[in-house]
């Protein structure tokens, strides 16, 4: 069983481009005195006190690895093998040749054993392929279906609001408007910063948290839901503010009007902290004020006919689907 063990470890680091010649060798040279040709195999089992006898079924399955090897190496020569065929064909093999006389596992189950696993592996990669064949090509129709629409001048647009952020003793170097979400966060590993957030120049809250996310409804669906936040309605003329990992419990996200000012002060124990207009961060120093206000334009998306923001809601949340069916 040791020789067992240490042929199928020395199987997994083999290179998936390696010869497969080798491993044929050890068919042909195993134990049970087999010698086989592509044509012809000759059996000797023994006799019953050998050490080395094998009974008859396992000496006819270790013909099967002789021939199911040089298959293997056929395959190899005329370039019909990808590095990952060859590399499964290598496992299979080394676990197959891994048998003695002296081994609890005899060339049958060897055999058995190894071609479960191999078939296992082959049919989950062909599984996963098929899921993805599927899902591209749905995404190939949905997107065919949507340019056709366009050129035929069958769409809709529809107006998204826009968030424009201004930092008070810091130049920012980024893009300062956002369509999704505008985040403060703390930075690498560091501690909870403290976050005094004021509405119309009026305190709402001192939040102690890992960040707080200001987003509109169009972001609503994205970071902000994954920390907790509100699904907001396009046209709600809205935004939310959604803290990250609070300290307290009972600090809960929070729905505003978008004409709305939200001033901002954050404390940090490095005495820096980031921002990340819809994904583009930047650090900022402790005690820069920062301010969040409506942007003076709107944004135009284009949308289909026959897709709203609740069936698009529902289809991608789930709601009401039942897998146990």
């Amino acid at each position: 069983m040791k020789k067992q063990i240490q042929n199928s470890s020395d199987s997994d680091s083999a290179a998936p481009g390696s010869d497969i010649s080798a491993t044929v060798s050890k068919v042909n040279h195993s134990n049970g005195n087999i010698a086989a040709t592509s044509n012809t195999a000759h059996l000797d089992c023994g006799t019953p006190d050998s050490k080395s006898s094998i009974p008859t079924e396992n000496g006819l399955y270790r013909v099967l690895l002789q021939k199911k090897a040089a298959e293997y190496e056929q395959e190899n020569k005329a370039g019909l093998t990808s590095p990952e065929q060859k590399n499964f064909q290598l496992k299979l093999l080394e676990l197959l040749t891994a048998w003695t006389p002296d081994s609890s596992l005899p060339p049958k189950e060897a055999f058995l054993t190894a071609k479960s696993g191999f078939d296992k592996q082959c049919q989950t990669r062909i599984d996963t392929i098929k899921k993805a064949s599927s899902a591209l090509e749905n995404a190939f129709t949905f997107m065919e279906e949507a340019f056709d629409e366009i050129y035929q001048h069958k769409y809709q647009t529809e107006e998204r609001r826009v968030l424009h952020l201004l930092c008070k003793g810091q130049i920012l170097k980024g893009y300062p408007y956002g369509l999704n979400e505008i985040a403060i966060l703390k930075r690498d590993s560091s501690s909870m910063i403290t976050i005094h957030a004021y509405i119309n120049g009026e305190l709402l809250n001192v939040y102690q948290a890992d960040g707080l996310i200001v987003s509109t409804p169009t972001g609503s669906t994205g970071y902000s839901l994954s920390v907790g936040g509100p699904i907001l309605v396009p046209q709600s003329g809205t935004i939310s503010l959604t803290p990250v990992a609070p300290h307290s419990l009972n600090v809960r996200p929070i729905v505003i009007r978008d004409d709305w000012e939200i001033t901002l002060q954050v404390e940090s124990r490095s005495h820096n902290f980031l921002v990340a207009v819809d994904g583009r961060s930047e650090t900022c120093r402790e005690g820069c004020q920062l301010t969040i206000r409506k942007a003076n334009y709107p944004i135009y998306i284009v949308k289909r006919c026959q897709h709203s923001f609740f069936n698009t809601l529902r289809e991608k949340m789930m709601w009401g689907a039942d897998n146990r069916k």
